[in-house]
């Protein structure tokens, strides 16, 4: 089960390292990918665990992995959470501050 994963992480890494002209741009696409293919692989966890002809032992791996996963998803989504508060409170800012449209009132 693991090798899948790190030859499918592996093979779709190295395209996106070949492709390397703009690399924080690609770091965050690379990283949106990587998301979602850990996403992917805890919602295969899940179907294999839920499977009534597994084996104790491989539920018992899945699950161990899916616990593992889950965990990172939940630290990656908490800091796309504080990413999304920093820009909506940094948007609301400018326009809490900027006056600038009293300027425009008086000229018509």
């Amino acid at each position: 089960m693991a090798k899948t994963r790190g030859e499918t992480a592996g093979s779709k890494g190295g395209g996106k390292t070949a492709s390397g002209g703009k690399s924080a741009a690609g770091n965050k696409a690379a990283a949106m990918k990587n998301f979602e293919e850990r996403l992917e692989r805890l919602e295969v966890l899940g179907e294999q665990i839920r499977k009534t002809d597994i084996p104790l032992d491989e539920a018992l791996k899945a699950f161990e992995e899916g616990i593992k996963l889950a965990r990172t998803l939940e630290k990656d989504l908490e800091k796309i959470d504080s990413r999304i508060e920093l820009l909506m409170n940094s948007a609301e800012a400018p326009g809490e501050d900027s006056p600038e449209l009293d300027l425009f009132e008086g000229a018509v």
